[in-house]
């Protein structure tokens, strides 16, 4: 199979975790504990990725300057675009608590707010996993793994809190249905167009993804998991990070 091919098979993969999670969130009444104790787990895995996958391959390619230009680069970008978006109300967006996220009815245009930080949170994923393919080698298998299990608990949650604001299946499930497609494209479009790019500019542009990631999970994935699993939220993270860390060293 063509590796254009599969990255976008492999990125489509990853963001159809978001449809399963978004389906778990809207149909089943699950217990705000256990969806944040997921989120926890979810970003647990994500940390790994990021440190073990993205910065430290970005570091092996280019060094130290291009990775921590890139790394700050991603995270100026996020949040200068998650601070745009939170402002038309999709602050809360991942959030599964009922009167978190804001109903079309209290905020209009929040649900086109809420469609395009979803993603921003999941095409740097994507575009890594395209990336990882350059060169002819395989695809990183954990960084899919991790992006896919991350998704699981992203889309679970924030269908919840969807559904908690009236939003109906037809804008859950399109929506989330929509980002999956995306998130193929992304994967194709990371491994078409930098197929040719140097050294350097793959790395920044690894660590730029790995930047938007890791701000991400502080700004997101982190608050709601400690809103509902408290005291629980740092062991559950320990936990998936070290999971992730395990396939990446079997893997390796």
């Amino acid at each position: 199979m063509p590796l254009w091919l599969q990255a976008g098979g492999w990125g489509l993969l990853a963001g159809s975790a978001l449809v399963l999670g978004a389906l778990a969130g809207y149909v089943a009444r699950l217990p705000p504990r256990l969806v944040a104790s997921v989120m926890a787990f979810g970003a647990g895995v994500l940390l790994s990725a990021v440190s073990f996958e993205l910065i430290a391959e970005a570091h092996d390619r280019a060094g130290l300057a291009p990775t921590a230009a890139g790394a700050l680069c991603g995270a100026v970008i996020y949040t200068g675009c998650n601070i745009a978006l939170a402002r038309r109300g999709a602050r809360h967006r991942k959030r599964s608590g009922g009167g978190r996220q804001p109903s079309e009815a209290q905020q209009s245009g929040s649900g086109q707010a809420i469609a395009v930080g979803a993603l921003l949170d999941g095409v740097p994923e994507s575009i890594v996993i395209g990336v990882s393919l350059l060169g002819g080698g395989a695809v990183s298998a954990v960084t899919v793994a991790a992006v896919f299990i991350s998704n699981v608990p992203e889309g679970l949650s924030s269908a919840a809190g969807m559904r908690a604001a009236g939003r109906s299946p037809r804008y859950v499930f399109g929506l989330w249905g929509g980002i999956a497609v995306v998130s193929g494209l992304a994967s194709l479009a990371g491994h078409t167009l930098l197929g040719d790019a140097p050294q350097v500019i793959l790395a920044a542009i690894t660590a730029l993804a790995g930047g938007a990631i890791l701000t991400m999970i502080a700004d997101t994935m982190i608050p709601e998991a400690f809103e509902d699993a408290h005291l629980l939220t740092g062991l559950v993270t320990v936990s998936g990070f070290l999971l992730a860390f395990g396939v990446s060293q079997a893997g390796g």
